[in-house]
């Protein structure tokens, strides 16, 4: 009997990976064929090399900007010629389905997959769907989304909630690793401080401002992004990392409480361990406003507490995390009416059904 085949894609950030991140063990383990189209140059070519089966397929992409660029000009023949790619790529591979998590690069192959009659499912993790997916979507066999609410967004027929679905691995983090790689002590709270897969340079410095005065109460691990750390910073109980992938469950088994972005993934992993979470959204100006719906969403559920960049201060910011640890207890009663294991379950059964027929 020929194994099943499934092509994963998406990229152009960690959050457009990380679910895909999530399925892709299962398949592997039931002894599915699986590869991977991703952009040439992108996070997602870096986060697959985890795979030695896996085989990488890079394709042209267009970024589909929201502001005006003399690159925009050049995109659409970078996309024709993407879905032209794409198109052979899954003629020669026959998958018996397509799993996208969006990003730019997923748009060709979503098309592509149509034209040669290959079902494809999208995923769709924030509150309100993203270009991409948004362009992607009418080619699409089914759309599967985080947030009940996106539905509402999508109005498709083929729209379905299935929840957040969250890396297995993340459950088995283990005390004693994340003691020995921070080298913090067992008898004081830690904060974890994660500014998104290439950090961000406003909470970096808030963070880096406001350290005096939180290191008497936590020990900081600080993600700080490629690049972004300070090496003359040397007190005890603060750690830095440009970025971690297999720690990460360690960092988060003894974590008390986290700062983050509010990238629908991040948050909804955090939701996952039960860490109570204070949320700094990117501002409108550096984004579509996707994080500061889905952190307004999380504040309204009363399961984080939200911070807006243009209010952060060095002040603020520590009055903010001090919120945080007063309404710890609140916090993680209202997380456990929020999340539910299955999720991730639950699609797996999704994509085996559809590849059946």
């Amino acid at each position: 009997m020929t194994a099943k085949r499934i092509i994963f894609t998406g990229g152009g950030t960690a959050g457009h990976v990380i679910v895909n991140l999530a399925l892709i063990p299962h398949f592997l383990e039931q002894g599915w064929q699986v590869d991977y189209i991703g952009s040439k140059n992108g996070i997602e070519r870096e986060l697959i090399k985890q795979f030695d089966t896996i085989t990488y397929h890079p394709i042209s992409t267009g970024k589909l900007r929201r502001y005006m660029s003399v690159e925009n000009l050049k995109d659409p023949f970078r996309v024709i010629k993407g879905i032209g790619e794409a198109w052979n790529i899954i003629r020669k591979t026959k998958p018996n389905v397509i799993f996208s998590k969006g990003g730019f690069v997923s748009v060709p192959v979503v098309i592509a997959a149509r034209l040669r009659r290959v079902p494809t499912i999208i995923h769709e993790s924030d509150l309100s769907p993203g270009l991409a997916n948004r362009i992607a979507a009418p080619f699409a066999k089914k759309i599967l989304t985080t947030f009940p609410e996106t539905v509402e967004f999508i109005k498709k027929k083929n729209t379905v909630h299935v929840g957040p679905i969250i890396r297995e691995e993340l459950f088995q983090g283990s005390e004693e690793r994340g003691y020995q790689l921070t080298n913090f002590s067992r008898d004081k709270k830690v904060l974890l401080v994660i500014g998104g897969s290439s950090g961000s340079e406003k909470i970096n410095r808030a963070i880096r401002e406001a350290l005096s005065e939180l290191l008497k109460t936590y020990q900081v691990i600080h993600l700080c992004g490629k690049g972004n750390v300070d090496t003359s910073l040397n007190y005890k109980g603060y750690v830095q990392f440009e970025y971690v992938n297999e720690e990460l469950k360690d960092l988060f088994a003894i974590t008390d409480y986290v700062v983050s972005r509010a990238g629908a993934n991040a948050i909804f992993e955090l939701l996952a361990m039960q860490i109570p979470m204070l949320l700094i959204p990117l501002s409108l100006g550096a984004s579509r406003g996707d994080q500061i719906e889905n952190a307004k969403n999380f504040q309204k559920k009363g399961i984080a507490h939200v911070l807006f960049e243009e209010e952060m201060t060095q002040q603020s910011l520590v009055e903010a995390i001090e919120h945080v640890r007063k309404n710890e207890a609140v916090l993680k009663e209202n997380m456990k009416l929020h999340y539910s294991r299955a999720s991730r379950a639950n699609v797996i059964e999704m994509i085996e059904n559809i590849a059946k027929k």
